[in-house]
């Protein structure tokens, strides 16, 4: 362990997921005694993971792309890069159901070796699952959303929907191509999500610069990818982590007229721990029943809202499905990938193991596991013929109520933070002004920023550590 220096300024930071994490490494980094609290009894926030009969699953697939700067410096701050490689050039294998038990139809969304826009145009010609004046009706949109201004208001006043409609988009290019990419990344379908966050997906990962979506996810369980390297960094860097410590009120200093009202630390239970700043890294709800009057955040936050992730792992007895990620239109499957080795499944006894991610679940937040299941398993065996033979080992289903904001039109405007009134007191989590939809990426990015708010409230800034030069696997 580290020694931090008596006079290191106190920093609290309150939750422990992505954000959190981030922000309280930040401060550390700079030099802070940090403390980082965390209400549940673990760490990882929305990324967590649990063992069942042998086998350790993640709540859910995270992935992320190369253009996701932040984060990548974040797994390399925690030395586990290498366990989340890039799974080479952009190739995605898009499924439809061929109806009556006859084979799928198959298409590849991948990325040639030219610049962007480019290094899309032969996917997009040859996507089988549109017709061909619906494929080429796809490049002049795509052209067109790559010139959109990020920075425009406007964009927050209508849905990715509207927009690609006026761009000749039909309903079918936007149920099979537009929303394939819209529903994992934003948490909601083009119909739904408001034109700024489609449009910042689309800009940076897709059209702008050629190897931005390139692909990468663990190969390990998100637990070891995240939590206990999180954990073992703070310790050595002479941080404290507590569980199980709910903060209950944010304390203020009283006003003088030389000094205005800052945070002097905060509640857990009947204990009050001091600090002389303090990182609020909770979901929006819970942010907007502690935030004091004086923070001076006026957006109501609980408006923002929330959309459900909901999963579906399948254990088989065989190897099924020939892809290590495979998308599905038309089908109840989203999008399915192999989890056989970061699962610990023995590699030669010939199981796999499967996760199917649905995102935007409201219709199965409340349904059974049996029924999502069967749903799913059905769906699973019209995409892939060796599945109708095999044997279900195991299944379960996991649940995130909450797992995103709802970032429909009007929502750009509740995205506070990260600063607010109390220069000491900032804002942490995906939910906050960052740009980004609910990603890894935005929480990332967005602990760091409120790291860099903290500790220049104290005097002292944060050292970013280099990053590594990346490989792919």
């Amino acid at each position: 362990m580290s020694p931090v220096a008596a006079d290191a300024p106190r920093v609290i930071v309150v939750g422990g997921g992505l954000a959190g994490l981030s922000a309280a490494i930040a401060c550390a980094d700079g030099g802070a005694a940090v403390t980082l609290l965390e209400g549940r009894p673990r760490l990882g926030g929305a990324t967590w993971s649990f063992d069942r009969h042998g086998l350790v699953f993640d709540n859910g697939q995270h992935v992320h792309l190369r253009c996701c700067d932040a984060y990548r410096g974040f797994l390399d701050r925690l030395g586990t890069a290498d366990k989340a490689p890039f799974r080479g050039p952009l190739a995605i294998p898009v499924l439809r159901p061929g109806g009556g038990g006859s084979a799928p139809t198959l298409s590849w969304i991948r990325r040639d070796p030219v610049p962007a826009p480019g290094h899309v145009a032969r996917s997009l010609l040859g996507y089988r699952h549109l017709s061909v004046r619906h494929r080429l009706a796809l490049v002049p949109a795509a052209l067109a959303l790559r010139f959109v201004d990020l920075d425009d208001p406007r964009l927050d006043t209508e849905t990715f929907a509207v927009w690609l409609r006026r761009h000749g988009q039909s309903s079918a290019a936007i149920t099979r191509l537009w929303d394939l990419i819209t529903l994992p990344t934003t948490n909601l379908r083009a119909n739904d999500v408001s034109l700024a966050l489609a449009a910042k997906v689309f800009k940076t990962g897709l059209l702008t610069t050629a190897d931005a979506a390139d692909i990468a996810w663990s190969e390990v369980p998100l637990s070891e990818l995240h939590v206990e390297p999180a954990r073992r960094l703070l310790e050595s860097l002479g941080a404290e982590v507590r569980l199980r410590s709910r903060v209950t009120e944010l304390l203020l200093a009283d006003p003088s007229p030389s000094r205005p009202a800052g945070v002097r630390g905060v509640a857990v239970g009947g204990e009050v721990l001091d600090a002389e700043a303090v990182v609020l890294a909770v979901p929006h709800d819970a942010a907007a029943d502690l935030l004091p009057p004086e923070a001076g955040v006026a957006a109501p936050l609980t408006a923002l809202g929330s959309v459900p992730i909901v999963n579906v792992h399948l254990v088989f007895d065989r190897k099924v499905m020939p892809y290590r990620l495979a998308a599905a239109v038309d089908s109840p499957v989203q999008f399915v990938f192999d989890r056989t080795a970061a699962s610990g499944a023995d590699p030669s006894g010939g199981a796999q193991v499967l996760a199917v991610s649905l995102s935007g679940a409201e219709s199965e937040i409340g349904e059974r596991p049996e029924a999502l299941i069967e749903r799913q398993l059905a769906g699973l065996r019209e995409l892939f013929p060796l599945a109708r033979q095999a044997e279900v080992v195991d299944a379960v289903v996991t649940r995130e109520h909450e797992a995103t904001f709802r970032g429909v039109p009007g929502s750009r405007p509740l995205r506070v933070g990260p600063a607010t009134r109390i220069a000491n007191l900032a804002l942490a989590g995906t939910w906050t002004d960052t740009g980004w939809p609910a990603t890894m990426e935005g929480a990332v990015v967005s602990g760091q920023a409120a790291a860099d708010l903290v500790l220049a409230s104290t005097g002292a800034r944060r050292h970013p550590s280099p990053r590594r030069e990346e490989v792919s696997a």
